[in-house]
């Protein structure tokens, strides 16, 4: 009895520690965020599974552990994509949250792991990612201003944020989202 009351401590543990296998620092800045982003406090994560076919038309991966449809109870309020992109030397994670109908509400850097190129995490920059749908397709310079001294992060950012919005895109045409 004793030894099985350890085993299920231990197991606990594990999973209070980590979210869908992310470093415990990522799985609380992703809760943070859509908390925030939501306004709720109530909220669970439920993974998208996507078939292995349509997985090889996706421009993004997609595995258990990066897309979520946000409910609080059994309601649909958003989705969540959590992805890496590479920054100069080093990759950062970000997240893009999307409303119940597919527009983004917002793009969050949670983790940039470089002195240069850390100004995309600002709030100030990220919001011209939100409002955009499935149907637009952005271009740094003409949709996305640029930052000075973040080409490559901004460059990346944008690019992700497109890849992103096409998969979406693919996943609500064959009506998994």
């Amino acid at each position: 009895m004793f030894k099985n009351l350890i085993y299920l401590a231990i197991l606990l543990g594990c999973l209070s520690f980590n979210t869908f296998n992310w470093p415990k620092i990522l799985s609380e800045k992703v809760n943070k965020s859509i908390s925030s982003t939501f306004e709720t406090e109530e909220f669970s994560l439920n993974e998208v599974l996507v078939n292995d076919q349509i997985k090889t038309s996706l421009p993004v991966p997609i595995n258990n552990n990066n897309l979520f449809i946000i409910k609080t109870g059994e309601i649909i309020i958003g989705y969540a994509y959590v992805g890496k992109a590479p920054s100069m030397k080093k990759e950062f994670d970000y997240i893009i949250m999307f409303d119940e109908n597919l527009i983004i509400k917002k793009s969050k850097v949670l983790i940039y792991r470089e002195m240069h190129g850390k100004q995309i995490g600002s709030q100030r920059w990220l919001k011209q990612f939100a409002g955009k749908s499935v149907n637009d397709s952005l271009e740094l310079g003409k949709d996305i201003a640029g930052i000075s001294g973040a080409t490559i992060s901004t460059t990346s950012m944008t690019k992700a944020t497109n890849e992103v919005l096409y998969a979406i895109k693919i996943l609500h045409n064959n009506e998994i989202l």
